[in-house]
Parts: C-alpha cells; structure tokens; sequence
C-alpha cells in the first residue's frame, strides 16, 4: 500500500470533497466523477451512510478514494476497513495519525496555523490540509505558510470554487486541490449525474493546463 499521499494521487491535482447523504447515489456518482477524469475523491464522514458510500465508490476501481472529515482513530479504522486509501481529517490529531500509521494509509491532517503546522512536520508528515482555506486567508496565507516550511505540502480546502481554482494551482506548494462544488448534495439529491460530471470535466481541464 502506498504510504504517502502524492504516491496515492499519482499527479491529480483536484479532489472532489463529497457528502452524500443517500448510499444509493454512491455508484452513479463514481461513474460520473470518473466519466469526467477525476481519479480521486474524498468521502466525508458526516452522513451516517459515510461507510457504505465509501465501499461502494472503492469497489468502482477507477478512483481511488478516501475518507474526510475523520475525527477519532476508531473512525479511521472504518474507513480504511470500508476501503479508503487515505484518510483527512479538519485538524490536527496525534491518536488519527498514530492509528493512520499503524493501518498503513497517508493521513493528511488540517491546519490552520504555522504551529500546527510544525506539529504535523515534527511528527513526520509533509502533506497537510489547509482549512478552512479561504476563510482563513486563501493563498495569501498559504504563501506565508510555505515561504518559512519549503518542505511542506497542501491540501487547501474550504471555500474554494472553480473562479479561484486557478490562483490555487498556480502555487507550488499546493499538492493538489479539495473542493464541492462538483458533486453537492444539492446535485445528488437531484440525480443532477451528467452536471457532477461536466464540473469535473471542467475542473481536471484547468488543473492540467
């Protein structure tokens, strides 16, 4: 199994962050994100189907996906046991990336400050979530951040849309980009599969220009 991030991602530099409320959407919406090139997606674990959601776009085999919104160790367990093949959590939590080491999956853990940040460096990882990115600051702070820790690497998510896609990308230390806006809840609820997949589309287009 690979044990870092980039390893997992291997050069996708967008990451739909999906919610979805209803497992039934689970497969339709993994042949959506794939139709439009997306090889990765974040399944967060705020729905009480998050598990069976996760199982069910890991069985699709063209994406690998992982877990979001993890919170406690046990949570990690699921989710790798449901099939993640990384794990994302909102902050930063020693026991998630003890037990994300013990499973043998990359963990990226959120920060919001340079202290946390030194705490996930110190602890070994290179790759952190920033969030919430744009509340936060955006890319401004994300070039502070990354002038002072030129080994780090980000995972910005939070707020971001496909106007601010490009600024985003455009900076080197960003690893790759998480965002909503191509798969809401919204869309699901509506069986909206053919727009899940335009926005995609559109979204991988821009990262690989």
């Amino acid at each position: 199994m690979t044990h870092d991030l980039a390893g997992v991602l291997a050069g996708a530099r967008i990451m739909p962050v999906l919610t979805v409320p209803d497992p039934a959407a689970a497969a339709p919406l993994a042949d959506a994100l794939a139709a439009g090139g997306a090889p990765c997606a974040e399944v967060t674990f705020r729905t009480p189907g998050a598990e069976q959601v996760l199982e069910a776009m890991a069985a699709h085999g063209g994406l690998a996906v992982g877990a979001g919104t993890v919170l406690t160790p046990q949570q990690a367990e699921r989710a790798v046991a449901a099939g993640a093949r990384f794990v994302v959590s909102p902050g930063y939590d020693e026991e998630v990336v003890t037990k994300c080491r013990e499973l043998g999956v990359p963990v990226v853990p959120g920060i919001a400050t340079a202290t946390e940040l030194m705490r996930a460096l110190r602890a070994g990882l290179d790759t952190v979530k920033l969030f919430p990115a744009e509340p936060l600051g955006g890319t401004a702070l994300l070039r502070a951040l990354a002038a002072p820790f030129p080994t780090a690497r980000f995972v910005p998510t939070g707020g971001i849309g496909p106007g601010l896609l490009p600024d985003y990308l455009a900076q080197p230390a960003v690893l790759a980009v998480g965002g909503t806006w191509m798969a809401t809840p919204a869309q699901l609820e509506r069986g909206a599969y053919d727009e899940v997949r335009r926005l995609t589309a559109e979204a991988v287009e821009r990262s690989t220009r």
